[in-house]
């Protein structure tokens, strides 16, 4: 991608749009996202104190794998959502067992970088840090990622070539649009499903200071002006989770109700990351 004034994609104004269609009619499709993490304590941790080591910090992130994923799994599975995981790479060597589980539940894995305490835009070889989380994913589980979400949501111009020569189908980082994108990749393409920085437990909890039952009626607010607008063209709705945040027993509750609230309508697709992708590339392959 070259050095623009904006993004790899022409603005598209929603009103002016075919309408979209999402398999069997469904009037949203709804993504859930965990953003299942490894943070290294001899190197500084973004949102914490800047030294190293940092103890807090690590260990909020700590407690994540240790705790809080099984009870985010817990929930997803009562409801019968499959997570698409932005997954680090050095979760495969940090915590194994998590990462089995998530394959024991038939979730989808995308990449994540390697560890999230180096952003790609912070590293020397970014291509080389690109190819080894798709690579150590792919030796862990058994199957290759299609899809990646940066470390941080931070790319650099050339993010999106080095994701396509890795064979990455979709990419996450552009929140741009309640509908899919197709998003110019040099002499290549990519779909952009759309994520969100609204529905993501990491700002509204750290930075905006939201109680439990703020994030949980935020999550119903959202889906229900998606829902009825997607009676006449599809939707997207991601909910990005944190393992450290959203696991934490005095916060897990507000994710319950707030999918149950969810899975209660009828139109619903609960859908992962390649299946939207796929899906949009079925309906709007031009």
């Amino acid at each position: 991608m070259e050095p623009a004034r904006s993004g790899p994609f022409p603005y598209s104004a929603m009103p002016q749009r075919a309408p979209l269609r999402w398999p069997n009619g469904a009037r949203i499709a709804v993504w859930v996202i965990p953003n299942i993490e490894s943070f290294a304590l001899d190197e500084q941790i973004a949102g914490g104190s800047g030294k190293v080591p940092d103890v807090p910090a690590w260990s909020v992130r700590e407690y994540g794998a240790r705790v809080g994923v099984f009870r985010i799994m817990d929930v997803l599975r009562r409801h019968g959502v499959r997570g698409t995981v932005a997954l680090n790479a050095d979760v495969c060597d940090a915590y194994p067992e998590v990462v089995a589980a998530t394959v024991d539940l038939g979730w989808e894995l995308m990449g994540h970088g390697v560890t999230n305490t180096r952003r790609l835009n912070a590293v020397d070889d970014e291509a080389a840090v690109v190819g080894e989380a798709f690579a150590r994913i792919e030796h862990a589980t058994g199957t290759r990622p299609v899809g990646w979400l940066s470390p941080g949501l931070q790319e650099t111009w050339n993010t999106l070539e080095h994701l396509v020569a890795c064979g990455a189908e979709y990419v996450a980082d552009w929140a741009v649009d309640d509908q899919p994108l197709w998003m110019a990749a040099g002499r290549k393409r990519l779909v952009g499903v759309p994520y969100t920085l609204e529905l993501n437990d990491k700002p509204a909890y750290e930075r905006l200071a939201r109680t439990p039952e703020e994030f949980g009626a935020t999550i119903r607010r959202q889906f229900d002006v998606l829902y009825a607008e997607g009676a006449s063209s599809a939707r997207v709705m991601a909910i990005a989770l944190h393992p450290y945040l959203t696991g934490y027993p005095h916060r897990i509750g507000a994710l319950d109700d707030a999918l149950r609230h969810v899975v209660a309508h009828d139109g619903v697709w609960l859908a992962t990351g390649r299946e939207i992708a796929d899906a949009f590339r079925q309906v709007s392959p031009d």
